[in-house]
């Protein structure tokens, strides 16, 4: 199906790759290609925060065409649940059959790696809402089944890629004010091993409109009361960029294992 990402990548992509806060850089090294604005697509919002380049890089990797976004936007912004999702289900709406979504994420877990991606095996939407609020589109089921969000086969692929990735569940909360200490210890308790301000809606949209999903936060902080230091985003960004060679190959192997 022809629209707007398509035609602006000149190929319906098979793979969409969703890049978080200092992930931006591997859409270049990653696919590669001339950046396409998002101002230049029809209908694409832009992020106003610093580390989400704004941009499509599209181009076949091993074989498979691929378009990355280079930064999201986000609620916290200001925008709706539909225009934080609009990206991937636009994509997916053309043809899209696997959503790669990254985040930069704290870890709750205090056994999680500082600068290393970690599997999203489960999440919890912890941010009020949801991207299929309203009447029924009938583009999915009006009650849709999250019991495998994160699709079985993609993390097993992922993990013969890098035998070394943890596996954890994320809580996604609506930000943009990082969360407290207590409220670390809420999420700990509830089962959350990572915390951000992105992705579960993302996931939601593309399941309900068919895709498969893969999820990969980049622990780039310890969440609040985990570490005495104070958490920041030039902190974020910072750490996120140097974890970019690790997440590179695991994308590249698994796109590679299609």
């Amino acid at each position: 199906m022809t629209g707007p990402i398509s035609k602006a990548a000149g190929f319906t992509p098979r793979v969409a790759i969703v890049l978080g806060s200092g992930l931006s850089l591997l859409a270049k090294s990653l696919v590669g290609g001339d950046p396409i604005p998002y101002g230049a697509i029809e209908g694409m919002p832009a992020s106003a925060i610093e580390g989400h380049e704004g941009a499509l890089y599209a181009a076949e990797v091993s074989g498979v065409p691929v378009a990355a976004f280079a930064g999201r936007v986000h609620m916290y912004e200001g925008h709706s649940p539909q225009i934080a999702t609009h990206a991937v289900r636009q994509v997916v709406e053309e043809g899209c059959e696997i959503v790669v979504l990254t985040n930069a994420a704290g870890g709750i877990d205090p056994n999680l790696e500082v600068g290393a991606p970690c599997l999203i095996g489960d999440h919890l939407n912890l941010t009020g809402t949801n991207p299929l609020i309203g009447p029924h589109d009938k583009r999915g089921p009006r009650f849709l089944d999250l019991s495998e969000v994160y699709d079985k086969e993609l993390r097993a692929l992922a993990h013969s890629v890098d035998g070394d990735l943890r596996e954890g569940v994320y809580a996604g909360l609506m930000g943009p004010v990082y969360e407290t200490p207590a409220e670390v210890r809420m999420l700990r308790t509830l089962g959350a091993s990572l915390v951000g301000m992105s992705t579960v809606l993302e996931a939601i949209a593309a399941r309900y409109l068919g895709a498969r999903v893969l999820g990969i936060s980049v622990v780039t902080n310890p969440a609040a009361g985990v570490s005495p230091q104070p958490l920041s985003h030039d902190e974020v960004a910072e750490v996120g960029q140097r974890a970019a060679a690790r997440l590179e190959r695991l994308l590249s192997g698994v796109i590679a294992g299609l």
